[in-house]
């Protein structure tokens, strides 16, 4: 199984177009230390196989262009693209499937939540039906990937739901349970190889630990967990922000309730922290943070980065 990080930065990218804190002030400047990324995807295949995308961000066009792999392979039109799966409905993860709309046959997945969410969006028309099957995920229950014509992908997924938040344009202010949030708004992905050759777990947005997720990453080889923030209160700090972290469905990295702590007792082989905000300080390579980060076993996913199971 081959895993290529498309974007590893949280909504808005980084450096943000209208962010001025530190670490964006030295993307800009060119700072080596200070890599630019792009908001958060990732391009998974079986061994030779079509691609699938997990998740589509704003800057997908970008992302397909620099990464030849997902070059069109013969002929007028192309695309090793056999499908989309979403783990939420946030503008960060489903903008980039406008993209998608030059009549490439696709199949995108998607809990009947998120599914909703894109149909009563009439800008989610352009992608034609009859190019784009719309394929609903039952939370809990592995599912084998298949193209739009119901070839199989070599694949197969299984969606649960982890803490989080319903999309921000979703919200209901009226709402007593977290802004009418529901368990198939936020969702982790168990990806999985046919042939049983590679396994691994996405999990790009999550506002807690809970005792049955650690149960089901203990022992896996590779977990892609949330990174968005350092401190649960840090584009407040950073004067960019008035929510915190909790406040937007996000695990901090840091401090005794935060994923580092959490992860500690948690088996896992490779851990990878994905979605990282444009002010957290672990995108800095000579960051305490970073330091700090990497010493209790996790890496700083990059754009480009590419992973073999």
């Amino acid at each position: 199984m081959q895993l290529l990080v498309l974007g590893s930065a949280a909504g808005g990218g980084f450096p943000q177009w209208n962010c001025n804190c530190a670490n964006c002030r030295r993307a800009r400047q060119g700072d080596p230390a200070a890599k630019p990324r792009t908001q958060s995807s990732l391009a998974v295949r079986a061994d030779g196989g079509d691609w699938v995308l997990l998740n589509a961000s704003p800057d997908l066009r970008t992302q397909l262009e620099r990464t030849p792999p997902l070059h069109p392979r013969a002929g007028g039109r192309d695309s090793p693209i056999a499908g989309v799966v979403l783990t939420n409905a946030d503008v960060d993860h489903v903008a980039g499937l406008l993209t998608l709309r030059e009549s490439q046959p696709l199949a995108l997945y998607a809990t009947p939540r998120i599914l909703d969410a894109l149909a009563a969006n009439p800008v989610f028309g352009v992608l034609n039906p009859n190019h784009v099957a719309r394929r609903p995920m039952a939370l809990d229950h592995p599912l084998e990937l298949c193209d739009h014509h119901g070839a199989p992908i070599g694949l197969r997924i299984e969606a649960f739901a982890v803490p989080g938040k319903v999309a921000l344009y979703l919200e209901d202010p009226a709402a007593s349970d977290n802004f009418g949030t529901a368990p198939e708004d936020t969702i982790a992905l168990e990806v999985q190889s046919l042939d049983g050759a590679g396994r691994f777990f996405y999990v790009p947005g999550c506002a807690a630990m809970t005792p049955e997720l650690a149960d089901r990453i203990d022992g896996a080889a590779l977990v892609l967990f949330d990174g968005t923030l350092w401190r649960d209160n840090e584009m407040i700090a950073a004067g960019v922000g008035h929510k915190t972290g909790q406040r937007m469905g996000h695990l901090s990295m840091s401090g005794p309730e935060g994923a580092i702590a959490a992860f500690a007792a948690i088996a896992v082989g490779r851990k990878l922290f994905i979605h990282i905000n444009n002010t957290n300080p672990v995108l800095l390579a000579d960051s305490a943070e970073r330091a700090t980060a990497e010493a209790a076993g996790w890496e700083i996913a990059e754009d480009g980065m590419e992973i073999v199971l």
